[in-house]
């Protein structure tokens, strides 16, 4: 009797795991999916607390978001993602936080995320506060 395998064995092994990848990859493939939809919803939030922040302390609004980690409102701000605001009027300004990257679907940043807009325009993502002045 010879030790060792037959080709008929290998090939049902290879079955089985061929057959275990297709089902794992893609959950693994919409872990990851989900994983940076709630990063940028995070990002979002955060960079937005950031901006309510320095208008609170600081008594203005930022020009940029280099502003708000230059003064460590915020340790580092992540690539794809602007700020805007307008001029006071009457004791209020919008800011506009927007996350322009076009890798995540934005459904489901605002599913995840029910402050943020999703644009009509290139994808985009946006979440919008009015500050107001209290000084």
């Amino acid at each position: 009797m010879r030790k060792g395998f037959t080709l008929v064995e290998l090939l049902i092994v290879l079955a089985v795991i061929a057959a275990l990848m297709a089902v794992a990859t893609p959950m693994a493939f919409n872990a990851v999916k989900q994983a940076k939809v709630s990063q940028v919803a995070q990002n979002l939030q955060n960079i937005k607390t950031a901006v309510e922040n320095y208008v609170s302390t600081e008594r203005d609004l930022p020009g940029s978001t280099s502003v708000l980690v230059s003064k460590g409102y915020i340790s580092t701000i992540p690539s794809n993602y602007t700020l805007t605001s307008s001029a006071w009027n009457s004791g209020t300004a919008k800011i506009a936080v927007t996350y322009t990257g076009q890798d995540v679907d934005p459904s489901l940043v605002v599913k995840q995320y029910p402050e943020a807009v999703a644009t009509n325009t290139n994808k985009d993502v946006c979440v919008e506060s009015t500050v107001t002045k209290w000084w």
